[in-house]
């Protein structure tokens, strides 16, 4: 299994936008990706309404999971985003 510990980059955490972002980042990979904070249950990654119920914060550390092929390129991509905080979705997702 495939796992990239990161903090989250946006100052209002995983919330609305950001969110979005994440979501469709996730989405487009084409991994099914999970996600958790480092304390929690992980959740799916392609859910925004799982993503949201989270409530990470600016700061907060997340672990990202997958065991699907192309995980370790994916997770790295989607571990980038969130650790930098991007306020749109990269072309290379």
């Amino acid at each position: 299994m495939a796992e990239r510990r990161v903090n989250v980059g946006w100052a209002e955490g995983l919330h609305a936008r950001p969110a979005s972002i994440f979501v469709r980042a996730t989405t487009a990979s084409g991994v099914p990706v999970t996600i958790a904070k480092a304390d929690g249950s992980p959740v799916n990654a392609a859910s925004m309404l799982a993503v949201l119920g989270l409530g990470a914060q600016g700061g907060d550390e997340i672990v990202l999971f997958s065991d699907a092929e192309g995980a370790e390129a994916a997770l790295d991509r989607l571990a980038k985003l969130v650790a930098e905080g991007l306020d749109e979705l990269p072309e290379t997702v």
